[in-house]
């Protein structure tokens, strides 16, 4: 039997015509827990044509309007551009051959419009990398549109959260150990910090990514007759994107930099997770979504959510290493390191969106149980009041003495099973106020204090009324 690229790229099943799903997130069974269908549909065939058909449009009408091309058929070009249909499906065959879709769809294209006295100004100047990665680019507007969206009401959330716990009490754990008091606001406070740095970063890279590419066939517009820095000034125009300040064929950085922000915010967004199943493994009293149900455990209810947004993360930030591998594009275009980029952005892309979606409703829906979160203070018998004990010892004696009669008040208290104020109270005959000491409201630090900074500092991102 012999095999082609043709007969490979498409799994399906002979008996249903049903087209088998390679990822998870398009599978039919598994993408409400890995999928995202917003961002998903612009990483579509249908999607990638139409904008490439834009961007032929737009590019034909620019030329059009200085007078590379005639006017009228700039305008025809531009307004057929907005009006044909062109399957991607035979498009496949030209891609599999050529490597890009372009010389396929262009060809298409001509032959749709039925007019070669103006098809004939089709695609002047440009190659196929112009076409495909300025319409990339204009997807991608629509993406960091939406990611920002949903960090800002991510954010939102969050502060809601900690502003509701800003005291109500529970353990810090360090090192997967039990530490300090602490307010649950706090922490609710450290997970949403990154966020308002990630939705800063994404201001910041949108005018580097997103920009017009038009370079002509090896980056230095030799097609253009002299005039192609000011096409692919009109090009932007026409589109609505910002100019590139020089071609970014083989400079791949914009495209680097937001998906690195993508592993930067499922970084974020895993270390929830992870905090959420610690605390379901622990049952400390936080919880955070429906549980999904076992098949034969009644009792279960497995934190799918939080479950799947970990897994998220951790393919999201595989993803933006391998977009990274990408940046080593050799010469003026490099096929491997362009295709290397097509396989993983979409994916590094679609898995951020859906991480963040389970994020929003973790967030959304934290259950908190404070008469558990706070028993953790009477099992460990008051171990984790050490650090307030010792300080408040210290206002007696030296530190160093108030941390070694501490110390050794904690040893006591493990072997013997004694609550580590009654040990405490039994080893000194200072006047010190034991019950002040070990109420764990009273060893919460400046938590109430950082939950209002971070709620301000949400406050500030959000949009002036007008």
């Amino acid at each position: 039997m012999t095999f082609t690229i043709a007969k490979c790229m498409v799994a399906q099943n002979q008996n249903t015509g049903v087209i088998m799903a390679i990822s998870l997130a398009e599978g039919q069974m598994f993408k409400g827990l890995f999928g995202d269908n917003e961002l998903s549909v612009l990483f579509s065939d249908s999607a990638e044509v139409r904008a490439m058909l834009l961007v032929e449009g737009a590019l034909a009408a620019a030329q059009g309007k200085l007078g590379t091309i005639p006017q009228e058929s700039g305008e025809i070009i531009n307004r057929m551009a907005r009006e044909v249909l062109i399957d991607p499906g035979h498009l496949a065959a030209g891609v599999a051959r050529d490597g890009v879709v372009v010389p396929a769809l262009v060809a298409a294209f001509a032959t749709e419009m039925q007019a070669p006295e103006h098809s004939a100004y089709l695609h002047k100047g440009a190659t196929s990398q112009d076409i495909i990665d300025t319409a990339l680019v204009l997807r991608l507007r629509r993406v960091l549109d939406i990611l920002d969206a949903r960090l800002a009401v991510l954010l939102d959330t969050l502060a809601k959260q900690a502003e509701t716990h800003k005291t109500t009490p529970m353990g810090a754990r360090t090192r997967h150990q039990i530490a300090t008091p602490t307010a649950l606001g706090a922490r609710i406070a450290s997970w949403g910090a990154p966020f308002l740095r990630h939705r800063q970063r994404l201001a910041e890279l949108r005018p580097r990514v997103l920009v017009v590419s038009l370079a002509g066939a090896s980056g230095n517009l030799s097609a253009f007759e002299g005039r192609g820095l000011e096409t692919a000034d009109a090009l932007a125009k026409e589109l609505g994107l910002g100019r590139a300040e020089l071609p970014w064929h083989s400079a791949r950085d914009g495209i680097c930099e937001l998906a690195n922000l993508c592993g930067l915010i499922c970084g974020s967004l895993g270390k929830i997770a992870q905090d959420l199943l610690l605390s379901a493994q622990i049952g400390d009293g936080l919880r955070a979504g429906v549980g999904g149900g076992s098949s034969t455990m009644p009792h279960k209810a497995n934190p799918t959510g939080a479950e799947a947004m970990l897994a998220l993360a951790r393919q999201g930030q595989g993803l933006a290493a391998q977009v990274a591998g990408a940046a080593f594009h050799a010469q003026e275009r490099d096929g491997a390191a362009w295709s290397q980029e097509w396989l993983s952005l979409p994916s590094l892309i679609v898995a951020t969106g859906a991480a963040l979606c389970h994020g929003l409703d973790l967030a959304g829906s934290l259950d908190v149980e404070q008469d558990k979160l706070a028993s953790v203070f009477e099992e460990t018998n008051g171990l984790m009041m050490a650090e307030a004990a010792s300080f408040a010892l210290a206002e007696h004696m030296p530190l160093a003495d108030a941390r070694a009669l501490t110390k050794s008040a904690c040893a006591k208290s493990v072997q013997s099973g004694e609550p580590l104020r009654t040990v405490m109270a039994r080893e000194t005959v200072l006047a010190i106020d034991w019950d002040r000491v070990f109420d764990a409201r009273s060893a919460l630090g400046e938590s109430e204090a950082i939950v209002s900074r971070f709620c301000d500092l949400v406050a500030r991102q959000r949009p002036e009324k007008t």
